[in-house]
């Protein structure tokens, strides 16, 4: 099994201000970014959405560290800003874990393809912590 943990940060609207920063004080690299409006359904969004972060990754020293913008009409609360996102690259993988997760967590987003994983989840586990469940080809495809 291929499989990573790595943060997420979850912000609401400030996404971008806060990878500008990251990369200054951690002196970290852009691998990736892409915003709402670069998706398959940005079309139909509000144009104050469309500018939002939807994923980006950020290269800090070994590690990399993931930053996004909830979508609006999500719920966000303090506290529920740092994710911890499991990669893996089997579908199979994926849906083991998730459904682990789920079985006494509470399901946040239910595991469905999406524009930019086969494969992607959210559930709250039973100690009240976010993990995103991420399937990619491979754990560090970001360059």
């Amino acid at each position: 099994m291929s499989m990573r943990a790595t943060s997420f940060i979850m912000l609401d609207g400030q996404a971008a201000e806060a990878i500008e920063f990251y990369r200054e004080a951690l002196n970290s690299k852009l691998l990736f970014k892409t915003t709402y409006g670069e998706g398959k359904n940005a079309d139909s969004l509000p144009e104050e959405v469309k500018t939002r972060i939807s994923h980006a990754v950020l290269q800090t020293g070994e590690n990399d560290l993931m930053v996004a913008d909830i979508f609006p009409g999500q719920p966000y609360a303090i506290g529920d800003q740092v994710n911890i996102c499991i990669t893996a690259t089997q579908q199979s993988e994926i849906e083991e874990m998730y459904n682990k997760f789920s079985e006494k967590g509470q399901v946040m987003f239910p595991l469905q393809e999406t524009e930019f994983s086969p494969c992607f989840g959210i559930v709250k586990d039973r100690y009240n912590i976010t993990f995103q469940f991420f399937m990619n080809d491979t754990t560090s495809s970001w360059s």
